[in-house]
């Protein structure tokens, strides 16, 4: 009997002693960039099998944790997994911080805001495609950065020639030439190259894109009042990357793409090459091509010095070969034969160099110089009629740094040049140089925690046109709770050039150059005012939504009208075009799948013209869908994008469609191989109206307000002999 009550009372005791072993902890979740707490992370204890979210302080709360030591797993989307082992009691708090990963958009630290600053902190709004998204589009479209473009809100790719392909980007409404096109910071495309600047930047060697919608021009310069794109390339790592991409499409289309990087303690070296093979596409067989013949050949190395820790200096080099042939197939593949005559011929060729310079003088100040040359040489032929000429630009800019606790400051100046050389046997003599100088100072000022303030102010002279004062002021506020909000505008102007989307549809012909004694510079003024929060759901879905409303206003539009003579010159318009719109953007994620919803509403007004009618070629309405999910070895991807009824410039409306994709995508151990089902419904505009209008030898063709190639079937692989993530 004295035995049992003894067990009795050791077994009671021993279960007190247990009791006491447990504790009840906080463990806090941090960002490893700004101290900052981590909403909605995952804490959990992997042997016990608990886990925990965060609160809004960073605080997930257990009970009844036994002593000892425990395997800690905490994980949230965009961020780096972090493993650890905690002991249990400990004298100090549990205190953790997460790195961002690749995907996490408040973390990123953007080249076109000129800042050190991750986005989060930024006043100015920016947008932001990582390097993941990057190759999903990669794989849609291998052959250039059009449909990274495309699916972007508020930016639409507009198709300004059926048998070359041209098109120009228009974002909020705005015509391309509004948008400022930058690769690492760097002004290389537009002007002649026009149309043709999407089509000859292939994708695979960006790390990621930076667009800022809006006038941009205080640090830019220049063009930038719709808002700039900036392509950022990539750059070597100490781990060799090798990455070759092959692609065949059903619609006779075949690329290759290969990028290698590597470096050392003070060399590097990145090298891209691109080729594609495209052969005439007649989709609906009205003997006239959707896609033009084309060969294209590009080729980028870069070549890196690391003089010091503090100090790289890089020299770059991109050049491209691209011969582009579209019209009557017939003539296409056999010669010219009775009214198989028409085709249009688009050859060019690019070559363009970059140089920078960037060193940190101290620990918080640092100097950039860089400088480029962009040689451009087109030559277009339709029946009758050529237009040949090359373009040469330079840039040049030194610029000063300097950051503090609580404020950033940079100061800089800038030379920027244009010279287009058009062939001398053209009857209409159309060159044009333009040069202009240019100062700019920027400032970013912490009130406090909560509130920071952006201004800038540009001072540009150009030699034919005048001084350009350029002032911007952006506000922001964030909170701890996932909210912030922006509030920005500035203004901005365009050197008039004769490369118009209206010029580019009909070829040049006719049209008389640029009269700088009559034609003024365009000017604008543009509001940015966007609000976003940023949540879990029920704990395990992530919710983010993002609301933009913005005005942009352009005086002194450049317009091209036809004269009694029969040829079209330039004039300024009498009254603005105005702008104004919404943009709604929706995230959901959980556990592998995220699900984006969009929609753009853009009202652009041509006031110069009775009744302000929209601009044509416009939806006012457009939406989109994105449903992804991936994981180790799988990635898929499920698309729905509509785009409204718009008007074409004889007053027609046109009928609005949705365009719908698929991509499935299998990881190996020696990269990927994906199928893409691009516009799998097979929305083309012959389907609605025709593409091209007769007569045969000498046809019209309308202007484009929806694809014109339709569903296009691509398989591919993507070999990776290093620098990839094992997959079984």
């Amino acid at each position: 009997m004295n035995k049992i009550l003894l067990s009795t009372l050791l077994i009671v005791l021993l279960c007190f002693s247990l009791n006491a072993q447990t504790n009840d902890l906080q463990i806090k979740v941090l960002t490893v960039s700004d101290n900052e707490p981590l909403l909605g992370a995952t804490v959990y204890f992997e042997e016990l099998e608990k886990g925990a979210i965060t609160d809004f302080d960073g605080i997930a709360t257990f009970t009844d944790i036994p002593e000892g030591q425990h395997q800690l797993s905490i994980s949230y989307l965009g961020f780096e997994t972090l493993k650890t082992t905690i002991q249990i009691p400990s004298e100090s708090d549990f205190i953790f911080k997460l790195k961002a990963g690749g995907n996490e958009l408040e973390e990123v630290v953007l080249q076109s805001s000129r800042s050190t600053r991750t986005v989060r902190k930024i006043p100015t709004r920016i947008e932001y495609i990582g390097a993941e998204e990057l190759g999903e589009k990669a794989i849609m479209n291998p052959t250039n950065i059009s449909m990274v473009l495309r699916e972007s809100t508020g930016i639409q790719m507009q198709q300004t020639s059926l048998s070359s392909g041209n098109t120009n980007i228009r974002i909020q409404g705005l015509d391309g030439r509004y948008t400022q096109l930058l690769r690492d910071g760097f002004p290389l495309y537009g002007g002649f190259s026009s149309g043709l600047s999407i089509l000859q930047i292939p994708p695979l060697d960006l790390q990621q894109f930076e667009i800022i919608k809006g006038s941009s021009s205080t640090l830019y310069g220049g063009g930038a009042i719709a808002g700039l794109i900036n392509m950022v390339s990539k750059t070597p790592d100490e781990e060799p990357d090798l990455d070759i991409m092959l692609t065949q499409t059903q619609a006779l289309g075949s690329t290759a793409n290969i990028f290698y990087s590597k470096r050392n303690e003070k060399f590097g070296v990145s090298l891209y090459g691109s080729g594609h093979y495209q052969k005439a596409y007649d989709p609906e067989d009205d003997g006239f091509s959707n896609l033009p013949k084309t060969t294209s050949v590009s080729f980028n190395p870069k070549f890196f010095y690391y003089p010091s820790d503090k100090t790289t200096f890089w020299f770059g080099l991109n050049g491209t070969y691209d011969d582009r042939i579209g019209g009557d197939i017939t003539k296409i593949e056999n010669g010219e034969n009775g009214i198989h005559q028409y085709t249009e011929e688009n050859i060019s060729k690019r070559l363009s160099s970059q140089a920078v310079y960037k060193t940190q003088l101290d620990s918080v100040s640092s100097l950039n110089i860089k400088n480029s040359v962009s040689f451009f040489d087109r030559d277009l032929t339709i029946p009758d009629f050529s237009f040949k000429g090359q373009q040469i630009n330079t840039f040049s800019e030194i610029s000063y740094q300097k950051a503090s606790e609580r404020t950033d400051w940079i100061f800089g100046a800038n030379l920027y040049s244009s010279d287009f050389d058009e062939n001398d046997s053209a009857p209409l003599q159309r060159d044009q140089r333009d040069l202009t100088y240019g100062a700019f100072v920027n400032n970013i000022y912490d009130f406090s925690d909560n509130w920071i303030l952006e201004t800038g102010l540009r001072a540009d002279y150009n030699t034919d046109f005048g001084f350009f004062p350029l002032p911007r002021i952006s506000l922001l506020y964030k909170n701890d709770d996932g909210f912030s909000s922006r509030i920005g505008g500035g203004l901005g102007y365009k050197i008039p050039d004769i490369f118009t989307e209206e010029a580019e549809f009909i070829n040049f012909e006719n049209v008389l150059g640029i009269d700088k004694n009559v034609i003024d510079a365009e000017r604008s003024y543009g509001l940015n005012l966007d609000f976003n929060y940023k949540t879990r759901l029920f704990d395990a879905i992530g919710f983010s939504i993002n609301q933009l409303f913005y005005v942009t206003a352009i005086n002194d539009a450049l317009l091209l009208n036809s004269t009694d003579n029969g040829l079209f010159q330039f004039e300024n318009a009498t009254d603005e075009i105005l702008s104004k719109g919404a943009e709604t953007n929706i995230k959901f994620t959980y556990k592998d799948f995220r699900w984006f919803l969009n929609y753009a509403f853009i009202d652009t007004k041509l006031n110069y013209l009775e009744g302000n009618p929209q601009k044509p070629l416009t939806a006012k309405h457009n939406g989109g869908s994105v449903l992804m999910y991936e994981s180790d070895k799988w990635r898929i991807g499920y698309e729905t994008f509509y785009t409204g009824k718009q008007f074409l410039s004889n007053g027609t409306e046109t009928t609005d469609f949705v365009t719908m994709g698929l991509l499935l995508m299998r990881n190996f151990k020696f990269g990927s191989a994906f199928v893409n089902f691009e516009n799998f419904t097979d929305r083309r505009q012959s389907r609605f109206s025709p593409l091209v209008l007769p007569p045969h030898e000498n046809p019209e063709f309308p202007e484009i307000y929806a694809p014109s190639d339709g569903f296009i079937f691509s398989v591919g692989v993507i070999i990776k002999p290093f620098g990839n993530e094992h997959h079984d």
